[in-house]
This record gives C-alpha cells, sequence and structure tokens, in this order.
C-alpha cells in the first residue's frame, strides 16, 4: 500500500477505537479525523469542507426541525394518551411497537423514544413489572420503522448521497418500504413469540442497587434535635433502620476519615443513599432536613412536584455540574439528589459533573415544570402531564409533514428543498418557538455527518478501499456476487456496533460499490445492504442512540443487548439475503 493508505488506515482504525471507547464525543473525534486528514494532505481543503454542504447533512438538518415540530406541536399526545390506558405490560409492549414503527419511517426515532419513554415507565410502575420487559423492544420496534422510508434515518439518507456520488441513480422516499415492512413485522414477531422470554424478568438489585432509577445519593443535615446527635454512624444502623445506606459524613468542607466512628453532630451533612421514599421517611423521622433544598432556596410558599429527569446521553449538559445547569433559574427548580447507572457518587451534590444517563431528583414550581419539559437536553420520567398545547399546531405539524412526504415522495420536489420549506412552515405556525428549533437541533449529529464524510473521499483516493476489497475478495473466493453481499452486510453491521450507524455508512458506501464492480453486480442491491445493516443496531447499547436511552432508564446489561440483539441481527441478514436480490435484482 501506498504511504497515503496506510495513514488513511491508522486514522480509520484510531476513528473506530475513539467512537468505541465513548471516552471523546462522537462530533469531536470526527472533527479530529477531518482536522489529520486535511493536516496529511489526503484530502484537498474543498473536499474537507465539502461534507458541511453535502444533500445529506442539509436534509438530516431539516429533517430534525419537523421532527421537533411533530414533538412540540403535541400531535403525539393523543396517542400516548391512549396507550397510557394500558395496564398489562406485553400488550403496551406490543401496542408501542405497533405504533412507533410505523411513525418511525417519519419522525426522529429518539423524539419517539423520549415521548413514549415515561408513558412506559408509569405503565411498568403501576403493574409492578421491570421496566426492562417493555423499553427495549420500544427502541427496537424505532430503527424498524425508520428503515422503511429514506427519511426514516439519517444513515439511509446518507447512504443515498454517497451512492449518488458514485453515479448511481438516487433511491425513491418509499423504495426501502416494501423490504423495511416485512422486516418490521419479523421483528416485531420475534420479540414478542421468543425476545420477551430472554429479556430480564426484573432487575437485580441484590449486590449493586444502582441498576434501579430511583436510588439515589443527596446530602441530609442533621439538625439539633435529632435523634441521631451524639452516636456514630455505626450505631445508628441506618441501613437496618431506614434503608438508606451511609457513604460519607461531612463537616463544613471536611470529608472526615473514619465516618463510621465519628460522633454525629449538629450542622454535619450525611451523604446518603437509598429510594428517594426512604429517604424522605428517615428524614422525616430522624429530624433531618434535605441539605440542598435548605441551602440553594426556599419554597417561598410556592406549590412544588417532585420530578425525575434524565439527562439524554447526548445532551450538552454533560460534563457540567449542577451549579452550572443552574436549576433556580432556568427551571425554577432545586436539585435534591442525583442518580447515576453502575456507579456510587461520594461527592457533593455540587462538585457532580453529570453524566449522560444521570436522574436528578428535582423539586419543581408549575412554570418551572412546563420548561423542564420543553428543554430538549433532558427527558422527564416521572411527571408528564398535558401542557396545554394547541391542537391547531399539531394539526399544522401534521399536515406540513405529510405534504413534505408526498411532495418529496412524487419528486415534484429534491428531498432538501422539501423538508426545509416543510421547517419553514412549521416555523411559521408556530409549531415551535423561536428558540426551540435552535435548542432542540441535534448539533453534533449534524457536525458528524459533515466531518466524517471526506473519510469516504480518503479511503477511495488513498487506495484504501481497493485493499480491502481485494482483501475481501479472497475470503469470498468464487462463491458469487450472493456471497459478497452477505460479507458487505455483516461488515457495516459489525462497525455500526462499535461505532454508530453514521460513521459505518461512510465506510462501507464505497467498498460496497468496490466489492459489486469486482463480482460483476450491480451496486444499488450492495448500498442497500449497507444501508439497511446500518440501520438495525440491536446488539449493543451504543450502536444506536436510542439503545443507549433506554439502557439508562431500563437497568439493562451490556450482555441483555447481546442476547435478544444477536439473533435479531441474525434474522435480518438472512431475511436481506432473501429480499434484496428480489427487489434490487443483483444483475
Amino acid at each position: 500500500m501506498s504511504a497515503q493508505a496506510w495513514i488513511t488506515l491508522g486514522i480509520v482504525i484510531s476513528a473506530i477505537v475513539l467512537f468505541a471507547s465513548e471516552k471523546v464525543r462522537v462530533d469531536l473525534v470526527a472533527l479530529i479525523v477531518l482536522a489529520l486528514l486535511a493536516g496529511f494532505g489526503i484530502v484537498s481543503p474543498d473536499e474537507a469542507l465539502a461534507g458541511f454542504s453535502n444533500e445529506a447533512t442539509v436534509t438530516v438538518a431539516a429533517m430534525f426541525a419537523l421532527s421537533l415540530g411533530i414533538e412540540r406541536s403535541g400531535a403525539l399526545e393523543p396517542l400516548a394518551a391512549v396507550l397510557g390506558r394500558i395496564r398489562k405490560p406485553w400488550l403496551l409492549t406490543l401496542a408501542l411497537m405497533l405504533a412507533i414503527a410505523p411513525m418511525g419511517a417519519f419522525v426522529k426515532n429518539i423524539a419517539l423514544v423520549a415521548t413514549f419513554l415515561p408513558l412506559a415507565l408509569r405503565v411498568c410502575a403501576r403493574s409492578q413489572t421491570s421496566p426492562a420487559r417493555v423499553l427495549m423492544p420500544m427502541a427496537f420496534a424505532a430503527q424498524m420503522g425508520g428503515v422503511c422510508t429514506l427519511i426514516g434515518t439519517s444513515s439511509n439518507l446518507l447512504a443515498d448521497s454517497l451512492a449518488q456520488k458514485h453515479g448511481l441513480p438516487p433511491f425513491g422516499v418509499f423504495e426501502f418500504t416494501r423490504m423495511g415492512a416485512l422486516l418490521a413485522v419479523a421483528g416485531i414477531t420475534y420479540l414478542m413469540l421468543i425476545g420477551r422470554w430472554l429479556l430480564p424478568k426484573e432487575i437485580e438489585t441484590d449486590v449493586a442497587v444502582e441498576a434501579e432509577i430511583g436510588k439515589y445519593v443527596t446530602e441530609l443535615k442533621v439538625t439539633q434535635d435529632s435523634p441521631l446527635v451524639g452516636k456514630t454512624i455505626a450505631d445508628c444502623k441506618l441501613g437496618e433502620t431506614y434503608g438508606v445506606y451511609p457513604l460519607e459524613l461531612l463537616r463544613g468542607d471536611q470529608h472526615l476519615w473514619s465516618p463510621r466512628s465519628q460522633k454525629i453532630e449538629p450542622g454535619d451533612v450525611l451523604l446518603v443513599r437509598g429510594a428517594w421514599e426512604k429517604i424522605e421517611d428517615m428524614r422525616k423521622r430522624a429530624s433531618l432536613e434535605i441539605d440542598p433544598e435548605n441551602r440553594y432556596g426556599p419554597d417561598h410558599g410556592k406549590a412544588r412536584v417532585l420530578v425525575e429527569a434524565m439527562l439524554k446521553p447526548e445532551s450538552t449538559l454533560v460534563g457540567q455540574t449542577i451549579g452550572e445547569l443552574h436549576p433556580q433559574r432556568n427551571y425554577d427548580a432545586i436539585a435534591l439528589a442525583i442518580h447515576r447507572r453502575g456507579r456510587v457518587l461520594r461527592e457533593k451534590l455540587r462538585d457532580v459533573r453529570l453524566a449522560g444517563g444521570d436522574v436528578l431528583m428535582l423539586l419543581v414550581g408549575g412554570e418551572g415544570a412546563d420548561a423542564l419539559r420543553a428543554d430538549e437536553r433532558i427527558l422527564v420520567l416521572s411527571e408528564r402531564e398535558d401542557t396545554r398545547r394547541l391542537t391547531r399546531r399539531a394539526f399544522a405539524a401534521v399536515a406540513i409533514m405529510a405534504a413534505v412526504v408526498i411532495v418529496s415522495g412524487l419528486h415534484w420536489l429534491p428531498i432538501p428543498v422539501a423538508a426545509i420549506s416543510g421547517a419553514v412552515m412549521m416555523a411559521i405556525c408556530g409549531c415551535y418557538g423561536r428558540k426551540d428549533l435552535y435548542e432542540g437541533m441535534d448539533w453534533k449529529i449534524i457536525v458528524l455527518l459533515g466531518a466524517i464524510l471526506p473519510l469516504g473521499t480518503a479511503i477511495e483516493s488513498s487506495g484504501l478501499s481497493q485493499q480491502v476489497v481485494d482483501a475481501g475478495m479472497r475470503l469470498v473466493g468464487e462463491h458469487g456476487p450472493l456471497a459478497a453481499l452477505l460479507m458487505t452486510y455483516l461488515m457495516t453491521a459489525l462497525l455500526t456496533e462499535l461505532m454508530g450507524h453514521n460513521p459505518s455508512v461512510v465506510l462501507m458506501v464505497g467498498i460496497a460499490v468496490a466489492v459489486a464492480h469486482s463480482v460483476h453486480a450491480d451496486p444499488r442491491p450492495f448500498i442497500v445492504a449497507v444501508a439497511f445493516a446500518a440501520a438495525t443496531s440491536f446488539a449493543t447499547p451504543v450502536g444506536y442512540p436510542t439503545n443507549t436511552m433506554v439502557y439508562y432508564a431500563g437497568g439493562y446489561r451490556f450482555t441483555d443487548f447481546m442476547k435478544i440483539g444477536i439473533p435479531l441481527i441474525a434474522l435480518f441478514c438472512a431475511l436481506s439475503m432473501l429480499l434484496i436480490p428480489r427487489f434490487w435484482p443483483l444483475s
């Protein structure tokens, strides 16, 4: 290989490692890749910046705006209210999948899961069922729906745009629908008949209770009248008496060296952990005060409600402290406690750096609850009432989305033009506020798309693509185009689980076209294989954003996704090998 091919290979491997590790944000990884490619002269300045003006990048941004209009206008609320009346978890699972899969073809998957996740949690709590029985099938159904249309997911749009750069004709809006619908029916059937028996029946909490939402860390201040004064933590036996477990004893700014043997004094702060109901019971019985409430703001006689709010995995709040979040100013709220899955927090609340999936217990005023629900960076879990949105806006949002689909589907307007026009019309009709569009846009995905696209150019121009194809062809041997198609699907599926669906499409489209030419086949079936394999990521919680959301909320283990997801990927792969040649002939 040439020097440029070796450098490109090094950049690709480094990018895969960074994407898989999740130590660096995906958009920053893409920008690092872009800087390296341009710095080594592998791509020209024009090629380096071409991704930001790419048709797929622009269309994805516009589709985000359309999905935001659907969500903010309240168009999904009537359906959510109907589903909320279901009492049986297995029926809720089926109803959610049947409702979400068709909508996922047109509405952003993350918006759908964010809307229905609190509802599913409420029904599970009411029926005393583990959320793990419901949430994973819901997330998978959103992916199954997204692959059914060209505009259903960003990776489909990206695959189409890159295919056109290789001289292939564009795909129609509904060209994927026949195969996508068949796969969705097969996937839902699998999840109801087989997958639901593989799901965890309950979340294990005998050793590590952090797997369950509702196990919070908070600070309790000892008052003069507390019966704990003068006793050591060991003597108090807080776990046996109250079901609440002490983590630290704080005296002023001191973390005491041996807290269990220290005698408790008035004014001391106990850093404790437990279910919120038990923390509240201990506070009352032991005459304690919730220190954040006492320190960060009095009630002033306002009516307040307790709200559980989860930071979305890709939230821009990640890395900030609670103080930097300014809950009082932004939401008229007081942060009382925090829960982090997989880790016991031992810092003071004000010092905790927020992470994706953290659940905050907030004491919120009425107007603040509305502001909290409207914040796209946060997902309200335990309090999600009607926000009195106007039905006129909901009808307008649905009509505009339908118009975009029809106009682009009939080729009256190019998809980017139709999507941008729809976003403008939603803004005029008041489907979202003036700031909503910019605050609700997932800019990390936009930057990721713009910055990662030149990597595909580099892989081809450096000759690395041809080297990969030659190695793959030696594996395939003389087994023909179908074996090459299977290899393309499996490579894309593996890369997607490691680094996400959009980067895997960028890496694989050029390779797929070259593989097709090497076996003298039509490249279009190979592009379809890349699109479907990338858009249906079931085996890990990091392959797709909706998986990450339910991973935190459902208390799953990493292996739960593998146990249910790998057979589902195998099912989709087998069906794709049967259906792709039928709908898009190989020759």
